[in-house]
């Protein structure tokens, strides 16, 4: 790909708890990118993470500036390290995620024709092995980026960039809501463009287990029944789409046993485990977030 002579400053973002490994991984991939290092640098919100803010800085070393974010959250993360920004635009990731080399140049790129704009996502599972129920279940339903930019109006914040100036005027990451779809969703309220850039690549490994999606869907059920009672949502209306997640089992089973992302009847038949248990968890807990 070609780059432009003269080219926008950038400021990767990327919130971080307690996970080394993943951060070192993160920044590994930041520093492989194919945009000019003399054009971007990158910021770590510390959301106090167990191991000290030392141990973190001695990780980064020269990659990366660290932040101390006191405040819980990745969200609040974000917002403590965008301050000390210094670029026209600001990229958004996170931690335990890994940029594809053209990440930041890609998604430069389509912000010529956006005011925001989110790239694609991968699912990330170990390759030496068959993939378990959790990872299979990721791989057909995880992180369907261009579905949620294009007919949803949100991107993902492990897939965020958006200019400087629209940051300051949209405001900050709220808590205790999906943070990413809020953002996203009163930035077009106030009329800025969203756009999808399909060439710039984020890959996020897939859950583990059943625990791990467990408190995955906790925590987007929480904050997404959040999201909908402060944009007016309807009691009723929630109910539905609770009670739409039954009827969905034996449509998205078709989808598993059809996908190539899955080798063999043994991995599909795991992810449809994984789908039936998912749906009829999230079914009880959407009506527990009702009665509370």
């Amino acid at each position: 790909m070609s780059l432009p002579n003269s080219l926008p400053f950038v400021s990767v973002i990327v919130p971080h708890y307690n996970d080394l490994n993943g951060l070192d991984a993160c920044l590994n991939a930041l520093m492989a990118q194919t945009y000019p290092r003399d054009r971007f640098e990158i910021i770590v919100g510390d959301n106090n993470s167990p191991v000290g803010l030392d141990a973190v800085c001695q990780l980064a070393g020269g990659r990366a500036k660290v932040i101390h974010a006191p405040i819980k959250g990745a969200g609040p993360a974000r917002n403590a390290a965008v301050p000390h920004a210094r670029g026209e635009i600001l990229a958004f990731t996170d931690s335990d995620c890994i940029p594809e080399s053209e990440w930041l140049s890609e998604g430069v790129k389509a912000m010529e024709h956006a005011d925001f704009v989110g790239g694609a996502m991968t699912v990330l599972v170990p390759q030496d092995r068959a993939k378990n129920g959790a990872e299979g279940f990721e791989m057909v339903f995880a992180f369907d980026n261009r579905s949620y930019v294009e007919k949803q109006k949100f991107t993902v914040t492990a897939n965020l960039l958006c200019k400087r100036d629209v940051f300051t005027h949209v405001g900050e990451f709220r808590t205790e809501v999906s943070e990413d779809k809020e953002w996203c969703l009163r930035a077009g309220d106030m009329g800025y463009k969203i756009g999808y850039a399909a060439k710039a690549v984020v890959g996020h490994p897939a859950r583990a287990d059943w625990e791990q999606l467990r408190k995955k869907w906790q925590r987007l059920n929480a904050e997404g029944f959040a999201l909908f009672k402060q944009r007016g949502g309807k009691s009723l209306v929630w109910l539905l789409r609770t009670w739409a997640l039954l009827p969905s089992i034996p449509l998205h089973s078709i989808k598993i046993l059809t996908s190539p992302a899955l080798n063999g009847l043994d991995e599909k038949l795991k992810a449809c485990g994984m789908l039936i248990r998912c749906r009829l968890w999230r079914f009880v807990d959407g009506h527990r977030l009702l009665m509370q």
